[in-house]
């Protein structure tokens, strides 16, 4: 079992640990160093002069903050104990953090900081066969659609909470999975697989009713997933737990809707954006080629001037007789 068995359960759950307990782990320091990496690459753009969005800073670091608190925070001591617990950590490492990370495109701060080796090696990642078969839209779409419904209605749930290092791979599962979904969707980052504006809201769409499903069959059920894990710890009784479990589904529910509806928002506004930037290539082209016929015009009635010229001056150095 993982380590909160018996006497060794964490206090009683309230919202000040929830929020404010935190403890070391391996998974916090990763989170810690990338955002110093994060914060060093963005120092050493505008030691050059270049220009990075503070929007995007803001993105990269609160999604940070967001898979520290999920893994090291009071969340993390207690996903184990309490299934709507789990289920809020499940919601933040494979949506919120995904999406907040996307939008902070730290693929192309280190492709704009990183020596030409390492960017090199980057590129060749980017652009190797795996990560085109990953980062294609259909691909994260089954992933973060389905896997889900094989977690919770199979024994591979009950296991991830008695061994340990299961339980670690989950949260990283729960993070990659919601990163290969969002980040080709509506990442700044150049991955490969991006598709028509269009078609990545007709996959947002798509998903949203399976988490609405799922939510409703979690929270339909008269048994308990993991029960014996979570009878064995003697935290709480059969119904208490039950109750919890509906709320576990009622979170996926909601929250699944409520960050869908946010990352519609933030389709379309990339879609407008970019139809606006066409139409500004396109008025400038449409500029440039307006000067570039105006200008031939001109040079045409100049040549035209200058032959009537021409042949003014012949007729006078040669007039008629």
């Amino acid at each position: 079992m993982l380590e909160h068995a018996g006497d060794e359960l964490p206090p009683p759950l309230t919202a000040t640990r929830l929020l404010l307990d935190w403890s070391p782990s391996v998974a916090l320091l990763v989170v810690l160093a990338s955002a110093v990496l994060y914060v060093l690459g963005v120092r050493a753009l505008r030691r050059r002069g270049a220009a990075w969005s503070p929007a995007r800073t803001a993105a990269a670091l609160s999604g940070l903050l967001v898979v520290g608190w999920a893994t090291g925070g009071g969340l993390a001591e207690y996903d184990d104990t309490w299934f709507s617990v789990h289920m809020a950590q499940h919601m933040l490492l494979a949506m919120v953090a995904p999406l907040l990370l996307a939008l902070g495109a730290p693929v192309t701060l280190a492709l704009r900081t990183l020596p030409s080796r390492p960017r090199g090696w980057l590129l060749a990642a980017l652009h190797s066969p795996p990560v085109k078969l990953l980062t294609f839209p259909l691909v994260g779409w089954l992933l973060f659609v389905g896997n889900p419904f094989v977690l919770y209605f199979s024994e591979l749930y009950p296991a991830t909470l008695e061994h340990p290092l299961l339980h670690a791979l989950l949260h990283v599962h729960f993070l990659v999975s919601g990163s290969l979904f969002l980040w080709p969707l509506v990442g700044l980052d150049p991955v490969p697989g991006r598709v028509a504006h269009g078609f990545r809201v007709l996959l947002v769409l798509a998903a949203l009713p399976f988490h609405a499903f799922l939510g409703v069959a979690i929270m339909s059920r008269d048994t308990l997933i993991a029960s014996d894990h979570y009878l064995a710890l003697g935290r709480a009784g059969e119904a208490a737990l039950l109750a919890d479990q509906k709320l576990g589904g009622g979170l996926l529910w909601a929250s699944g809707d409520l960050i869908g509806l946010a990352l519609l928002i933030a389709l379309l506004s990339q879609w407008m954006r970019a139809d606006e930037r066409v139409a500004r290539r396109k008025d400038r082209q449409a500029d440039r080629d307006s000067d570039a016929e105006l200008a031939a015009a001109n040079a045409h009635l100049a040549a035209l001037a200058e032959q009537t010229a021409a042949r003014a001056r012949q007729s006078e150095e040669h007039p008629r007789r």
